[in-house]
């Protein structure tokens, strides 16, 4: 079984799919993970956010499992990520090693903004997991201020906004919600009832698959 899920930004995708990949006894792979340790690799390497030759070779060089999650969740590293996701040329690199993950005999859930879309178009389950820009600004700077980071509420929904329309426009693999996937409104529901909602999904859409359903 592949389940794929998509969203902005502090939705709520991510704990979504950990727990559901758990839950169901899948490897799961965060998306997001790849495009953030290919800008850490550019910014350690003192090169230009820009700079799409650096970006490519950078993110044909990342493994996979090999990441320090918590150097990569600041919230300058999200920016950061978002805009050398923007990089058609950089997406295709990426692309297969995604397509390969998914397609473990065992299946996968993969997170991320186009995974439904692009990544894996015929993932068994689709769940587009969203929330109003101020749920995911707040969940945002609760996130950081754990971290022990300064705070800027404001700051934060500025961020939040300006990746949204990034990750929106973009030209290659824009943020959209699959036509078959199922919408999940995170924002008055805590993370144990939208990770109900989220099995829900699945076990609905497992049971349409089955032979004479």
């Amino acid at each position: 079984m592949i389940v794929a899920i998509d969203g902005p930004a502090a939705s709520g995708k991510g704990t979504i799919a950990r727990r559901l990949a758990a839950h169901y006894g899948l490897p799961h792979l965060d998306t997001g993970l790849l495009y953030r340790a290919t800008a850490a690799s550019l910014i350690q390497a003192d090169k230009a956010l820009t700079d799409v030759e650096a970006a490519v070779a950078a993110a044909r060089s990342l493994g996979l499992m090999e990441f320090d999650e918590n150097a990569l969740r600041g919230a300058r590293m999200g920016e950061a990520a978002s805009m050398v996701a923007a990089m058609p040329e950089v997406r295709a690199a990426l692309i297969r090693a995604q397509r390969d993950f998914a397609a473990r005999p065992s299946g996968a859930v993969l997170d991320g903004r186009d995974i439904g879309t692009i990544i894996c178009p015929h993932a068994d389950v689709k769940i587009f997991v969203t929330a109003s820009p101020a749920a995911r600004a707040q969940r945002r700077a609760l996130e950081l201020m754990r971290r022990g980071d300064r705070i800027d509420y404001a700051a934060v929904l500025a961020d939040i906004a300006r990746r949204d329309t990034r990750d929106a426009e973009r030209a290659d693999a824009p943020m959209r919600a699959a036509e078959d996937s199922v919408t999940l409104d995170t924002t008055r529901l805590d993370i144990d009832q939208s990770f109900a909602k989220a099995v829900e999904i699945v076990e609905s859409r497992a049971r349409a698959k089955r032979p004479g359903a």
